[in-house]
């Protein structure tokens, strides 16, 4: 029943929209447990499951990423969901690790003429400049400094993350009653926007 839930169900779920996704699903007739012998404890059903043609193309890893948060707390609002600092922080992460492996590819593209002399580097005398390296390397003031500019770093982003919300009008909708072509294309905004899941 899981698989033939339509949004709004109590059974509808993760596991629905992702079947949904790549298949279509009807439900044919219900088998009753006088049906088996020995009776199971629990009734059975006979689905219809139909590859769909052509395929959705969506990124497997990307769309499940997605789904997790979407589906973890069903029943709440998108806008809760993705005000948490535990998402926030995660794709904070996928954001930066987007950024930075854009920039490599943009750098290894473009030749730069540009090189660094690093000989000078080599006879560096951590002594003379007065600084006290500990055996392990670590020195020890540096352990007690925080990084004071991440909170606000990390609310520029979430207001980036809201915005993708309120662009499409999800921010006080709720995963449970969300179709699938509506969870496609708030991910389709989010990839706009240079936000990923995995």
């Amino acid at each position: 029943m899981r698989l033939v839930a339509q949004p709004g169900d109590k059974l509808y779920c993760r596991l629905t929209v992702n079947t949904q996704l790549h298949a279509r699903i009807s439900h044919l007739l219900k088998v009753g447990r006088n049906n088996f012998r020995p009776p199971p404890k629990v009734d059975s059903s006979v689905v219809r499951i139909e590859p769909r043609k052509p395929r959705i193309e969506v990124k497997q890893k990307e769309w499940d990423g997605f789904l997790r948060i979407c589906f973890n707390r069903k029943n709440k609002t998108l806008g809760s969901l993705f005000r948490q600092k535990n998402v926030i922080s995660m794709l904070e992460k996928n954001y930066k690790t987007v950024q930075a492996l854009k920039l490599a590819q943009e750098g290894s593209l473009k030749e730069t003429d540009a090189k660094v002399d690093f000989s000078d580097f080599g006879d560096f005398d951590y002594d003379d400049q007065g600084m006290e390296v500990d055996d392990d390397g670590v020195d020890d003031d540096e352990m007690d400094v925080e990084d004071g500019g991440t909170d606000e770093a990390q609310s520029e982003f979430k207001e980036k993350v809201l915005g993708v919300l309120k662009e499409g009008d999800f921010e006080e909708k709720r995963s449970s009653k969300l179709t699938l072509q509506e969870f496609l294309y708030l991910l389709s905004l989010f990839n706009k926007a240079g936000i990923h899941f995995s």
